[in-house]
């Protein structure tokens, strides 16, 4: 599923080509790509048809863009959705769900979900901030992002840093593959107790935290398939500068031990056995 990196880098394409455009038609070619619309795909296409594009903007993996009527589009791309650029000629994708033409009839942006676990939606009134995501926490990247406020909260949870990490509550954007290589960085195995680790450790996981997702942003994102693709069909890079996520058996690039995979939460977590030994008591799995 794309992360901040990977959604950040959509957000920024997506406002160098659709701010300030007019929208002058939304075909909907599938209901699910709209299910969080309750109304449906045709009050969808209504509500958006002559609205003009304000800014496009980000909170976590969650995108929405501002309109002149003071509503916006919420987006989330799921596990394979795109958001593309293209021109009207160009030939329809096979997996095509939702079509926004624009009145100057430059390139149209189209939603394209082969799994259709992501989706749009209108928020009423949810220009500023949408009511849907506004429980989402700020991620490390936002400039109001207070860090004493996430290292003060992160200590007084008990439950494995890890899982802290990927607490949409608590801190948003960062998934599995980020939490890895953060973790990797700051030495730490993600079984670790959050109220054991010190104030100092946690400035650092943090710094570490937004160093990999800056970087990675740099790098156009992670692409390990064609599912991830920034707003012109391209793939991300920065699975080339990855230390731990999926590179079970490969050396570790600070100390050479094979770097190992454990299953965690239906899915895998990476580290380096010797850089970040397992906490003494500390459960597998």
């Amino acid at each position: 599923m794309p992360e901040l990196p990977e959604v950040e880098t959509v957000r920024q394409g997506l406002a160098r080509w659709v701010t300030g455009r007019r929208i002058s038609s939304v075909e909907v070619r599938h209901p699910r790509a709209v299910r969080r619309h309750l109304p449906g795909g045709a009050h969808f296409a209504d509500v958006l048809t002559d609205r003009t594009v304000l800014d496009v903007r980000r909170r976590g993996k969650y995108l929405w863009l501002p309109l002149d009527s003071g509503d916006a589009v919420v987006g989330h791309l799921g596990m394979s959705g795109q958001l593309l650029l293209q021109p009207a000629a160009a030939p329809e994708e096979a997996h095509l769900r939702v079509r926004f033409r624009f009145a100057d009839d430059g390139p149209e942006l189209r939603f394209v979900d082969q799994r259709t676990f992501g989706g749009l939606s209108v928020s009423e009134g949810g220009g500023t901030l949408p009511a849907e995501i506004a429980h989402i926490a700020r991620d490390p990247l936002d400039q109001e992002f207070s860090d004493a406020e996430f290292v003060a909260a992160l200590r007084r949870r008990r439950t494995e840093v890890k899982r802290a990490l990927l607490d949409q509550s608590l801190i948003s954007g960062v998934g599995n593959i980020y939490a890895d290589e953060a973790l990797w960085r700051a030495g730490l195995h993600g079984t670790r107790p959050t109220d054991a680790l010190t104030a100092p450790a946690a400035r650092r996981l943090l710094a570490h935290v937004r160093d990999v997702l800056g970087e990675a942003i740099t790098a156009g994102g992670t692409s390990f398939d064609a599912l991830y693709v920034n707003v012109n069909g391209e793939s991300g890079y920065f699975d080339r500068a990855l230390n731990a996520y999926g590179r079970e058996g490969q050396p570790c690039r600070r100390c050479g031990s094979p770097i190992r995979r454990e299953a965690f939460m239906n899915r895998s977590s990476y580290s380096c056995p010797r850089c970040q030994p397992r906490p003494r008591g500390a459960l597998r799995g």
